[in-house]
């Protein structure tokens, strides 16, 4: 079984705690208490594009509090992907998050990285449109132009949660492979030396003794 290292990031209160808790054990608690340092779950993932493929996210949750920002790095150093969440129904939300990225594709890079934005709380603008503020399409854009996967979730409903980690999956798994393939490919081939015998010139029992 291939083995991925994921880390959530995102500002204290967006709900990465609850995204990772809906995925990992399908519960949701209204009353969670922000985590300290990082928290650290696992969860295999089945994929649906590539037949008996199953991954393991070894998934690394840090805090958002602004006194833990600067133990982050030691989370997301060789990770294969990232989620970086807001919160869809406050102002700023997705600027702080775009900050995460930027960090990400300066400190890490893009090129050894699949990262996914993820709006959370979107059952609360189901339930009030009014409540929004940030727009999907401000973030969808965003998230085209940084080359992104991108999706809007809800953490206590569920909506979208699975299909977040059915994707990351998909494409980390996509990624390592072609990465595989391409240095197979550059390995320079072994060549078979073959020497044929020849009789020796020594043998008194050769014709030309």
């Amino acid at each position: 079984m291939l083995q991925f290292k994921l880390v959530l990031l995102g500002d204290s209160s967006v709900g990465k705690s609850s995204i990772v808790h809906r995925f990992v054990k399908d519960s949701f608690d209204e009353f969670r208490e922000s985590t300290i340092g990082a928290a650290f779950l696992s969860q295999t993932v089945k994929l649906e594009k590539h037949q008996d493929v199953t991954i393991k996210f070894e998934i690394w949750d840090t805090a958002g509090q602004e006194r833990y920002k600067s133990l982050a790095p030691m989370y997301y150093r060789n990770a294969n992907a990232a989620l970086i969440v807001y919160d869809v129904t406050q102002p700023g939300s997705l600027v702080k998050a775009q900050s995460w990225v930027e960090e990400l594709k300066h400190k890490v890079g893009d090129q050894d990285l699949v990262i996914c934005l993820v709006g959370n709380k979107l059952d609360l603008c189901e339930a009030d449109s009014s409540v929004r503020q940030v727009e999907i399409d401000d973030a969808q854009t965003y998230a085209q132009e940084q080359h992104l996967l991108f999706h809007e979730v809800s953490a206590k409903t569920g909506a979208g949660i699975a299909k977040i980690f059915q994707e990351m999956g998909e494409k980390v798994y996509e990624r390592k492979t072609a990465e595989s393939a391409a240095s197979a490919a550059t390995q320079p081939r072994k060549t078979l030396n073959v020497e044929l015998q020849r009789p020796s010139t020594n043998d008194s029992t050769s014709c030309c003794a």
